[in-house]
């Protein structure tokens, strides 16, 4: 039928003449709308041939039946800060029953804090596979060496969030971090010879992580926004642990049952740029999904062609520029669909499928096994580590410390919003631009962190998109609301929303194009977007 209908238009021309411009038109658009019909047939007819994973939970749900992996946030507590079966049971029938009543009648906490739209979790998808259909691996066990590795490591940031980066190197409680961090049985952070140092330390798992100054060239550039700059200046918190909430039972037990401790973080009054881990906690606490990666696109278009894909199909038209398609107008289009889609998608694997507690409630449980000598199965690697008796040492309990006086959002952890959202967004990012760039005088802190200074180095765009990744998710992970695992699947599961976008986009165009060329996550090259009839 598709091939019929553009025989059709092209033998229109030969008799267009002979009818009046009213019913040309009123051909041209009745074949028009047949054709888009079966464009999006052949789109739902190219998701369906992706072969559907064996999905799965841990299984910690069933395992516990006080709940203790599972994620309670906003829901009603028990007065011993122990889940609400009863509440819990409350959520799943709602998530199963699909009914909007039973949401409506989930049992919440005594606070006014709700859930944080779980009903998106049911939302269809149709820019690019629906949000159901990519796998990811199932969340560590709640008892598992992973999970007590990426604990420890939480444990140690909350310990260091005000040593700026640059003083990793030589900072005596980062020393400590790293050689903990050694001696640990599964811990999945960046090595180098198989070690943990002093530069893979708080680093993200992808190629250009490890190069040049920790924070990406994205947070650091002035970002050309219209008739204005941006600069890299924002307001963040005074260091101290005054900035450090939610580490005593009272605290504790007011925000996970769904109330506010009244609490609130204390400003500088100077705004800086990024130089400590609290700094970039508040980047990712008060940033809407994808700022970060809207200012590299703003970034990147302001360098002109050169800095585009070399398989941009209007880079060597002679008669055309790029602009509606396969220019700005177009990325932004793809971008704020990866924003999206990477949302629903994160959405249906927190909600549905694996429900894993926060770092959060996690230190509860800490705190029972330690403080309270509750058998509660925690690894050794975390309840022997010196990050516990360092944190005791400091807050008088062993509650994992937040940066956020809230705590966590209200929403499982795994995989992270914000790594999804970021693995989307860079995805989507490679395919339109030339990965081997070199970013325009490169910035970075002086000795002292009192400016931004010229970095000797070359950086490349690909290297500086994965960076900004793993530092807007890395950046929850600093704050103490995620674990690593929750971004690094985020970061990959985003990549797989971002690859369906792409490739369905082929569906739509004109043009004949060979499709983009981008380097996944795990340094393999593919090629993405290619016309498709």
């Amino acid at each position: 039928m598709y091939k019929s209908m553009q025989c059709f238009v092209l033998l229109l021309p030969l008799f267009c003449n002979a009818i009046s411009d009213e019913k040309h038109f009123e051909i041209r658009r009745s074949v028009r709308q047949t054709e888009t019909q079966t464009i999006k047939s052949n789109i739902a007819k190219f998701d369906a041939k992706k072969s559907l994973s064996n999905q799965t939970s841990n299984g910690d749900e069933k395992k516990y039946s006080d709940l203790r992996g599972s994620f309670n946030k906003a829901l009603s507590h028990q007065s011993s800060g122990y889940a609400d079966p009863n509440a819990f049971q409350s959520l799943v029938l709602a998530l199963t029953s699909e009914r909007v009543e039973d949401f409506n009648n989930i049992l919440i906490g005594t606070g006014t804090v709700k859930l944080a739209n779980p009903q998106a979790c049911l939302a269809y998808s149709l820019a690019a596979n629906d949000s159901w259909i990519n796998y990811i691996r199932p969340a560590p066990q709640f008892a598992s060496a992973e999970t007590a590795g990426e604990m420890v490591e939480v444990y140690w940031t909350a310990l260091i969030r005000d040593v700026p980066f640059n003083e990793f190197d030589t900072n005596g409680t980062v020393g400590s971090a790293v050689s903990e961090l050694n001696t640990l049985s599964d811990f999945r952070g960046p090595k180098v010879g198989g070690l943990v140092t002093r530069g893979t330390f708080l680093r993200g798992n992808t190629p250009g992580d490890l190069t040049g100054p920790y924070i990406s060239q994205f947070l650091f550039q002035p970002i050309p926004y219209g008739a204005i700059t941006l600069n890299p200046e924002q307001e963040v918190p005074l260091a101290g642990t005054s900035n450090d909430f939610l580490t005593t039972f009272n605290d504790w037990y007011t925000v996970i049952n769904g109330g506010s401790t009244g609490d609130s973080v204390t400003f500088d009054g100077t705004p800086h740029f990024i130089r400590t881990p609290r700094d970039l906690c508040e980047f990712v606490h008060r940033d809407y999904p994808g700022q970060a990666f809207l200012n590299a696109v703003l970034l990147l278009n302001s360098y002109g062609a050169a800095a585009l894909d070399p398989n941009n199909p209007y880079l060597s038209n002679e008669t055309q520029d790029a602009f509606v398609t396969y220019g700005i107008g177009q990325i932004l289009e793809y971008f704020a669909e990866a924003v999206q889609e990477g949302l629903k998608t994160a959405w249906y694997q927190k909600w549905q499928v694996n429900r894993r507690c926060r770092p959060e409630e996690f230190g509860f449980y800490v705190q029972e096994q330690k403080a309270n000598s509750q058998p509660l199965g925690i690894h050794s690697d975390l309840i022997n580590s010196s990050a516990l008796t360092n944190i005791f040492g400091t807050f008088g309990s062993y509650f994992l410390p937040q940066a956020f006086p809230e705590g966590c959002p209200t929403h499982p952890s795994y995989p992270a919003g914000h790594g999804l959202i970021s693995g989307a967004c860079a995805t989507i990012i490679k395919a339109f631009f030339n990965e081997d760039y070199e970013i325009q005088n490169p910035l970075q802190p002086n000795a002292a962190n009192t400016a931004l200074e010229a970095y000797g180095g070359m950086v490349k765009v690909g290297d500086e998109l994965n960076k900004l990744a793993s530092n807007i998710s890395l950046g929850r992970d600093h704050a103490g609301v995620h674990y690593r695992s929750d971004g690094i699947e985020g970061l990959l599961l985003g990549e797989q929303v971002a690859i369906d976008i792409l490739n369905n986009s082929g569906f739509l165009g004109n043009e004949n194009f060979s499709g983009f060329s981008l380097t996944k996550f795990d340094g393999t090259k593919v090629i993405v977007g290619r016309k498709r009839s």
